[in-house]
C-alpha cells in the first residue's frame, strides 16, 4: 500500500490538463468539499490552504473580537492558540485529565469569565475529549465550540462521528496527518450562516460568495461596476493541486486510518501488563483513530531520553516528544505578539502565571510512537523493538 496511490495521481492530472483556466479553477476544491461533507456527514466543509487557517477562520466566523477570551488546552501543538491571537483573542488555558490527556468540561468550567466567547477542544493524538459534556457546559454559558480534529479523523464518540458535536470542526492535511495533501485544511459545520461566513472570510470577503458557492464568476466580475468586497476577508483558498490530492485521500480514509489503528494494535500487545508504560486512557463508547500512540512514561523508573535511546539503539524508528506546553513557549512567556503585545486587554493575562497541573506533569513524560507505517512488517518491527526495550528495562531495573 502507498500512502499517496493512483487516485490521487489521477486527479492531479487531471487539474494540470485544465492549464488552470479560470474556467476550471476550483472545480478539485468543490468536488473536495462535497465529498469530505458527505464522508462526515455534515452539511457544509469549506477547504482552505491550512489546518491554521481553518482555526483561524472557524474563530472569526463565531464573532471573536479583541480582548475576547477563548479556551484552549495547553498541552498540543501551538497553532491551536496561535490561531487565538490571530483574532486578537486571548488564549485562555484549561487542564487536561491525567489519563486521557485531553481537556474537560471541569477544567474548562474553572476558567469562564464574562470575556469567554469560545472553547477549542483539540481530539490529542485520535481520541476526542468528552464532547457531551462540553457542549452542554458552552450552551449553558453561550459559548462557541470549535473542535480542533487535525490529529483526528474517522473517530467515533457514543456512536456519533467526532467532528459532528461543535458548532464548527477543523481538519489538516499537512504532511503527517491521516489524510495529507502536503498542506491544507478544512472547516465542517451543519449551519448555514457559519458556512457562508467561513467562505466570504477565507475569499477575500467576495460579495459572490455564500454558503454553497466558494468562488465569483466571469459573470460577477466582467463589469466595471461590479462591487467585490463587502467585508473584510482573507486569502486562505485552497489551491486545485491540493484539493486533487486530498480528494484522492478522502475516497482511501478508511484504508489509510486502518493502517493507523493496526500500528497501534502491535504497540498495545508489547505493554502487557507493564507498570511504568500508561497507554493513553480510551473511556467506553470512545473510538480511536491513532495518530500516534503514545504512552506515559513512569520517569522516576526510566528517564524519558534513556527509553528513546535505547529503542532507537534497537532499531526503533525514534520517539516523539510532546510539544512544550504553548504558555510555555517563549512567545507567550514573553508576549511576544508582533505588537499585539501592545493592545491593553493582553495586560490581566501574564502567561508566567499559568500553571496547568495535569499538563505539566503529562509532557515531559510523554512517548509519542508513529503508526504511519504503510507495510504492517515494518510497523510490526517497531512493536517489536518496543517490546524488546521494555523488557530490557525490566531485567536492567529488576521491574515487572
Amino acid at each position: 500500500m502507498k500512502r499517496i496511490g493512483e487516485k490521487e495521481q489521477a486527479y492531479i492530472l487531471e487539474v494540470l490538463k485544465g492549464q488552470f483556466s479560470s474556467a476550471n479553477t476550483y472545480q478539485m476544491v468543490t468536488r473536495l468539499e462535497k465529498a469530505f461533507a458527505e464522508k462526515f456527514q455534515v452539511k457544509h466543509a469549506v477547504a482552505m490552504v491550512n489546518g491554521t487557517a481553518t482555526l483561524h477562520m472557524a474563530l472569526e466566523t463565531a464573532g471573536v473580537s479583541p480582548g475576547d477570551e477563548v479556551i484552549c488546552p495547553p498541552l498540543t501543538m501551538s497553532s491551536t492558540s496561535i490561531a487565538v491571537l490571530h483574532t486578537n483573542a486571548i488564549p485562555v488555558f484549561a487542564d487536561v485529565d491525567k489519563d486521557s490527556f485531553l481537556i474537560t468540561a471541569e477544567n474548562i468550567e474553572k476558567v469562564i469569565t464574562p470575556k469567554s466567547k469560545a472553547i477549542i477542544t483539540v481530539s490529542l493524538y485520535g481520541l476526542a475529549p468528552q464532547m457531551d459534556e462540553i457542549m452542554r457546559l458552552a450552551e449553558k454559558h453561550g459559548l462557541y465550540v470549535i473542535e480542533d480534529n487535525a490529529e483526528c479523523y474517522g473517530a467515533y464518540q457514543n456512536q456519533k462521528l467526532v467532528g459532528t458535536f461543535g458548532h464548527m470542526a477543523s481538519y489538516s492535511f499537512q504532511s503527517s496527518k491521516h489524510l495529507t495533501a502536503g498542506e491544507g485544511g478544512i472547516v465542517v459545520t451543519n449551519r448555514d450562516d457559519l458556512a457562508e461566513k467561513l467562505r466570504k472570510y477565507s475569499g477575500l470577503g467576495y460579495a459572490g460568495i455564500d454558503e454553497k458557492k466558494g468562488r465569483i464568476t466571469k459573470d460577477d466580475i466582467q463589469s466595471p461596476d461590479y462591487e467585490r468586497h463587502v467585508v473584510l476577508g482573507w486569502n486562505y483558498r485552497m489551491a486545485d493541486l491540493c484539493a486533487a490530492v486530498a480528494l484522492g485521500q478522502v475516497e482511501r480514509m478508511d484504508e489509510l486510518i486502518e493502517v493507523r489503528r493496526k500500528s497501534a494494535a502491535y504497540y498495545h500487545e508489547q505493554i502487557g501488563d507493564c507498570k511504568w508504560l500508561v497507554p493513553q486512557l480510551v473511556k467506553e463508547r470512545n473510538v480511536h483513530s491513532y495518530w500516534t500512540y503514545v504512552l506515559r512514561l513512569d520517569t522516576e523508573k526510566v528517564g524519558w531520553h534513556e527509553f528513546r535511546n535505547k529503542f532507537v539503539e534497537l532499531g526503533g524508528d525514534g520517539i516523539y516528544a510532546a510539544w512544550k506546553l504553548s504558555y510555555q513557549e517563549p512567545m507567550f512567556r514573553n508576549k511576544v505578539f508582533l505588537n499585539r503585545e501592545k493592545l491593553g486587554f493582553y495586560d490581566s493575562y501574564d502567561y508566567k502565571d499559568v500553571y496547568c497541573v495535569n499538563a505539566e506533569f503529562l509532557q515531559p513524560r510523554l512517548l509519542q510512537f508513529k503508526t504511519n507505517y504503510y507495510k504492517q512488517e515494518e510497523a510490526k518491527r517497531q512493536a517489536e523493538i518496543l517490546g524488546k526495550t521494555i523488557e530490557f528495562f525490566n531485567r536492567k531495573r529488576g521491574m515487572e
